[in-house]
């Protein structure tokens, strides 16, 4: 009676209060009904909103800035682009490292948009300031170069400011739902649909709005806008601090994998244990922070780290270079098992890295006159993707989840690793239209190469976008949702650092399989990649990304059906050599 009583207490206080090793500002365990959940995670969208609005915004005019105003030439400026582009995509994996281990995720996120804002404050003085301004191609042809240093010194203060923020910013929003609370479990599922809700509406008011004011009333005033936003955003996200839910960085999350490699190393020659309880672990009455992990049987030889050897003195005293917890094995396997799915899933980005290449130059070759004489930005053609995948979005929340749960019993509707392939077959599916469509306009540049095809509308890319912007409504959001809960807890913001990643390598990937294929296609026959579109054979190309993807898919399926999710200990028996003999713990 005793144990039921005390049982009947514990559940009625985690109604009460949020015992996942978070605090509230003030450093105290978290009241559940006045802290996280949509009520902290609505001011962290808000900023992500913004931030995307002034990436997007910089980012996809920014060739046409580097030829137009600092009157660059076109190949210099595609490498200023693809430099800016790799440290950006470089940045984030020393920003999620910096949060986890030593400043915590919402010190990371503030101290960021700090230099992000900044960044925008000088792209704005660099376009207004006399002394600051960039030359007048009708008065010279060589650009200042105090205008030019600036310049670059601002959007690479952007690009560091993106490197803290975006890592920091998603796994602090999911932060604030605790998963050990079935209610609090299911809206996180929910959180990441409505997480890329947000980042799609801030990605299309970059592409149009943004762009829009940059062509037709000038570069100082979006800068203005773009930098007026984040200031906003950021005094919003200020206010939210005493909704949030913080974690307390524990040290460097590296440390604790190269100790269990080490002491696996060391105890490589020890038979593999016959009991599971020869494997040392804390008991979960003695833990403080974090969680406990089920022991798993893949990569066994790591198991060898959680062997006791001396069973006379405690074990938690005894050197972790020799000595690790099962918890502490399995978050080194996780480590381990991210890699396949890590590799399996670039042929995907490098899909969709084609969105902001090929598809927008496609449209810079087609009819883009919408009537009334207003013409559509070449760059605003992106916005298609992020319609699509908005609209996606929406209706996997609001429908197909719902159906899928009632329909497998299982809480997200379908598991991460198959929600993830669904997106591949939409991305297959976008490669084949996209050569279908450049195949047709091929054929009417045949006809006419004259005119060319600007007799077709720009609107003949919209499927290609639009399946593409689908196909990332399962993937891109699933690959977040992954890469954010199956690393270490201790590791959340370096794990989006990792799904960031496979974009960045797919994007780098991309640019060497065209330099391949323009040597092997140009050595066996007329390229595939000429002067400009109408000479070359972009067709060929897609059809080439569809087969790879086709391919790959057949891979992934395979080590998705083979994964093992990570499993946290809800009920368990487990035995330590402490103080006085074997102490059994029960929760």
């Amino acid at each position: 009676m005793e144990l039921k009583k005390g049982v009947e207490t514990r559940g009625v206080d985690e109604e009460k209060w949020v015992y996942d090793s978070s605090v509230d500002h003030k450093g105290r365990v978290p009241l559940r009904a006045s802290t996280g959940v949509w009520k902290a995670t609505l001011f962290i969208i808000a900023i992500e909103f913004s931030e995307r609005l002034s990436y997007f915004g910089v980012a996809t005019s920014l060739i046409i800035y580097l030829t137009k105003v600092i009157h660059q030439d076109l190949k210099t400026a595609a490498r200023n682009v693809n430099y800016w582009a790799g440290v950006t995509t470089l940045m984030p994996l020393l920003g999620g490292f910096l949060a986890d281990a030593y400043l915590g995720r919402f010190t990371t996120v503030f101290l960021s948009s700090v230099v992000y804002l900044l960044g925008l404050i000088l792209l704005t003085m660099s376009t207004f300031v006399p002394s600051l301004k960039a030359c007048d191609a009708a008065v010279c042809l060589e650009p200042r170069k105090v205008h030019e240093v600036v310049f670059f010194i601002a959007i690479y203060m952007i690009s560091i400011g993106t490197g803290g923020h975006k890592p920091s910013l998603e796994s602090f929003g999911a932060d604030q739902f605790d998963e050990n609370h079935s209610e609090e479990r299911k809206k996180k599922m929910s959180y990441f649909n409505w997480w890329n809700f947000g980042l799609c509406c801030g990605l299309l008011l970059g592409v149009t709005v943004i762009v829009y004011v940059q062509d037709r009333v000038g570069w100082g005033a979006a800068d203005i806008i773009l930098a007026a936003v984040m200031a906003s955003s950021l005094a919003i996200f200020i206010i939210g601090r005493p909704f949030y839910r913080y974690h307390v960085p524990p040290g460097s999350p590296l440390t604790p994998m190269l100790q269990v490699l080490v002491a696996a190393i060391k105890k490589r020659n020890l038979p593999y244990p016959s009991d599971l309880a020869e494997l040392h672990e804390v008991p979960k009455s003695r833990v403080n922070k974090g969680r406990l992990l089920c022991h798993t049987e893949s990569l066994k030889f790591l198991d060898k780290a959680a062997i006791v050897e001396d069973w006379e003195n405690c074990a938690e005293k005894q050197d972790p270079w020799t000595l690790a917890t099962v918890t502490k094995v399995e978050e080194m396997k996780l480590i381990l098992n991210l890699i396949p799915i890590w590799l399996a899933t670039l042929p995907f980005g490098i899909s969709v890295a084609q969105t902001a290449t090929f598809f927008v130059k496609q449209g810079t070759m087609l009819d883009r006159n919408v009537g009334n004489g207003l013409e559509i930005p070449p760059a605003s053609i992106f916005a298609l993707s992020a319609f699509g995948m908005i609209v996606a979005v929406a209706i996997y929340e609001k429908i197909l989840v719902p159906v899928l749960r009632r329909a497998t019993g299982n809480e997200r509707g379908i598991k991460i690793l198959q929600r993830i392939g669904f997106g591949m077959l939409f991305s297959i599916s976008a490669m084949v239209v996209s050569a279908l469509v450049e195949r047709k306009r091929l054929g009417v540049v045949e006809k006419d190469p004259v005119k060319g095809s600007l007799s077709m509308s720009v609107f003949w890319l919209a499927p290609q976008f639009i399946i593409i912007g689908v196909g990332d409504a399962f993937t891109l959001v699933g690959l977040q949702e992954y890469f954010y809960d199956q690393v270490p807890d201790s590791m959340r913001s370096l794990g989006i650092a990792f799904y960031l990643s496979v974009i960045g390598a797919a994007n780098f990937i991309s640019s060497l399989l065209i330099t391949a294929t323009d040597h092997v296609t140009g050595r066996f026959g007329k390229s595939w990649f000429g002067k400009d579109l109408n000479s070359s054979r972009l067709d060929y190309f897609y059809w080439l990304i569809a087969g790879m993807i086709a391919a790959n898919l057949m891979v992934y399926v395979f080590l998705a059906r083979r994964y093992s999710y990570k499993n946290v200990q809800r009920s368990m028996v487990v035995a330590d050599c402490c103080e006085d003999g074997f102490e059994v713990s029960m929760a």
